[in-house]
């Protein structure tokens, strides 16, 4: 039940009040004065403050000044006769949350208390995730400047239900980022939906995000249902967004705008409620120049943007997640937990990291598995600087595994220099590395290359 803390110095109007906003399911507290109401905010915790005018001594807003240097948060309701509406006004401007003529109408009165304290709700959820999360957050991202700011960014924005865009290259952690805005959400309740549209072919994206109607083509032998009909008061996150057709970007603008979706071979829409967050490694800004996206579909998505630095960007991180994904791989490979010495966090300091935090996870988890000591040394990732590992210190396995390891590991460096170098675009890529598109879409998924 809020609590709702009465100021006035007659007698009779705290009773009224008492007895109304009690009809109304608040609790009260009364005070006849400026020095008591301090005492009983401070005691009680009030919820909101109804807060006379003009009473002697300490007046209504000397009484107002006292109780922000205490509670900023509060909100403060000034009860005024209606000649002193000039000086509410002023008092808003100061701070105070609003103010009400007398005799107050108890309905509006009722009304404006629920808002403030709803309000007062949301800062404190707000200033409650800042701190738990942040820590939280923290444990898995890492600690640098860059990311604490991208954390103030995603606690800001995770309680509203903006549309958002997050840019950063290929293995920033875009899809994790998601995650964490969804789980901090007022939609954590409902379901998360990841959609790669790169690894979607390009006629199907429409029917995979939309659905389906029995018969609607070819092949369609029975009714399916959307990303967006699944994901419904939940979340979807579109990682590769810039893939997306001009038809399916038309299709996807008119879903944000009306939260409706219409199924290919429907005729009747469905009432969709879906957070959209977006992804991309490519400069959207760009795309829109090139007419190859839609600007007013960029608008709709774009109401937030979260950019995350690269790793090489950010080199206070590596020794903390190295550690982190060193710890975790042992568990993975019951193996005994390994430390990282001072002299192999040197070395991965200065490499530039083109595949970013996911090629530090893969790095580390390769380095524990190679590695025979109770200590991850310098020769245990050499591989990475491209120095072949010294066989003495590499447990013996059947050649066939050891090839294969090798040739993934090639791989792997490869599909992940060729995506760094052609910033993320995948076709490009392809055309570097002499593959086909499907191939190359294949070897990312194969080898957990976000």
């Amino acid at each position: 039940m809020s609590k709702v803390l009465i100021v006035d110095d007659e007698n009779d109007i705290r009773y009224i009040l008492s007895e109304l906003l009690g009809k109304k399911g608040f609790s009260t507290v009364e005070a006849p004065d400026g020095p008591s109401a301090i005492e009983a905010f401070k005691k009680e915790r009030p919820h909101a403050v109804l807060l006379d005018h003009k009473m002697p001594g300490m007046d209504g807003f000397q009484t107002f000044q006292e109780l922000k240097k205490i509670d900023p948060s509060v909100p403060v309701i000034f009860l005024t006769a209606y000649g002193d509406i000039p000086f509410a006004v002023e008092a808003i401007k100061t701070g105070a949350y609003d103010f009400i003529t007398k005799p107050p109408d108890i309905d509006s009165l009722s009304l404006i208390l629920k808002r403030g304290i709803e309000k007062l709700s949301l800062e404190r959820e707000v200033k409650r995730l800042s701190t738990a999360v942040g820590v939280s957050v923290e444990s898995i991202l890492g600690k640098s400047s860059s990311i604490k700011r991208v954390i103030g960014q995603l606690t800001q924005v995770a309680l509203s239900d903006f549309s958002i865009i997050i840019q950063g290259e290929t293995g920033t952690g875009k899809s994790t980022i998601a995650e964490i805005i969804h789980n901090m959400s007022k939609r954590v309740g409902g379901p998360f939906t990841r959609v790669d549209i790169s690894v979607i072919p390009e006629t199907l994206v429409e029917s995979e995000l939309f659905g389906y109607e029995k018969g609607a083509f070819t092949g369609a032998e029975r009714t399916k249902r959307g990303y967006f009909d699944v994901t419904n008061n939940g979340t979807i996150f579109i990682d590769e967004l810039e893939n997306m057709s001009h038809h399916v970007q038309s299709k996807l603008l008119s879903a944000v705008e009306e939260k409706k979706i219409y199924p290919m071979g429907g005729t009747k829409p469905i009432a969709v409620d879906v957070r959209i967050i977006s992804a991309t490694n490519t400069d959207i800004l760009k795309l829109i120049k090139e007419k190859r996206f839609r600007e007013d579909l960029f608008f709709r998505l774009n109401e937030f943007a979260i950019t995350i630095p690269p790793l090489r960007e950010r080199v206070e991180d590596i020794s903390f997640l190295a550690k982190r994904f060193c710890k975790e791989a042992c568990l993975e490979l019951n193996k005994k937990t390994a430390e990282v010495s001072d002299e192999s966090i040197k070395m991965l300091e200065r490499y530039d990291w083109p595949g970013n935090v996911r090629e530090l996870k893969n790095a580390m988890r390769r380095a524990v598995l190679l590695s025979g000591d109770p200590v991850i040394l310098p020769n245990h990732i050499e591989f990475l600087m491209g120095h072949d590992h010294d066989l003495k210190d590499m447990p013996l396995l059947p050649l066939k595994e050891v090839s294969a390891m090798a040739a993934r590991d090639a791989e792997s460096a490869a599909i992940r220099r060729a995506l760094s170098l052609t910033g993320g675009n995948k076709s490009k890529a392809a055309l570097m590395l002499q593959v086909d598109y499907k191939t190359l879409l294949t070897k990312i998924k194969q080898y957990s290359i976000e």
